[in-house]
């Protein structure tokens, strides 16, 4: 199995002047054709896909995704509005059964996708109170055998010095670790938010994060090597070494 993932996107609406609207909206276009020549199994987003969460950005980012081939599924970022990305995206992406929380879980691959919603309005940072914990648990617990990925907006965990303290209250990174390592089926986590690679052992499992797709607002990249091209990830599932974590470079 091979999935994709994209971030941070940061679309902005059509109609935007800015230059970075401009070129987001390229890097992504870029991204998608060459994830098509990659042939995934699915494509999943892990946050912030527009700026300002307006259904004008959702709407052009629906239109940006509408030729993956791959099945995608979201969660929102910081940026994102649960609102507005359900009306936008509802039928081109894997949403909720019920409103609220944008949790929900993907049992047709071989490996069972968790979606995690770190969210809330009007909040920067991460926040994953009690009723989410007692979800993931509860939701973990009714598969304990099939290999899992989940996925997640905020990292519960610091990264060096560019990202300290990500979650409003620290007992609910501490809680959701908790609840991780109570489940040895958790074999990946896969996040977004910071805009920089990383990957790391954490809370029995191991955790990464990824460049920003958009390239203006990317971090730890060597821009020498990358000379602005957008970057994605490709994380290939195998019996033989398990989960194999690589950055796509695009060719200019």
């Amino acid at each position: 199995m091979m999935i994709a993932q994209i971030s941070d996107t940061h679309i902005l609406a059509r109609s935007s002047d800015r230059a970075e609207g401009r070129r987001r909206a390229d890097d992504l276009r870029r991204c998608v054709a060459d994830i098509n020549l990659q042939k995934p199994d699915a494509v999943v987003h892990t946050g912030d896909i527009v700026q300002h969460g307006q259904p004008e950005e959702y709407e052009h980012i629906a239109e940006l995704l509408a030729p993956l081939e791959a099945p995608i599924y979201v969660v929102p970022g910081n940026r994102d509005n649960r609102d507005a990305l359900r009306a936008s995206l509802g039928s081109q992406v894997h949403m909720p059964e019920t409103a609220g929380f944008f949790h929900y879980t993907v049992e047709t691959h071989c490996l069972r996708l968790v979606a995690l919603d770190s969210t809330a309005p009007g909040e920067r940072k991460g926040v994953y109170c009690e009723e989410r914990q007692a979800w993931l648990h509860q939701t973990l617990a009714l598969a304990p055998d099939q290999p899992t990925i989940l996925l997640i907006h905020h990292p519960p965990f610091d990264i060096d010095d560019h990202y300290i303290g990500g979650y409003r209250r620290p007992q609910d990174a501490e809680g959701l670790a908790a609840v991780i390592r109570r489940h040895s089926q958790v074999e990946r986590m896969l996040c977004g938010h910071v805009h920089c690679p990383t990957q790391r052992s954490w809370a029995g499992t191991t955790a990464t994060t990824m460049a920003s797709v958009a390239v203006d607002v990317r971090k730890g990249i060597d821009e020498t090597r990358a000379k602005s091209r957008p970057i994605y990830q490709l994380h290939e599932v195998s019996d033989e070494a398990g989960i194999v974590s690589r950055a796509r470079l695009l060719v200019d």
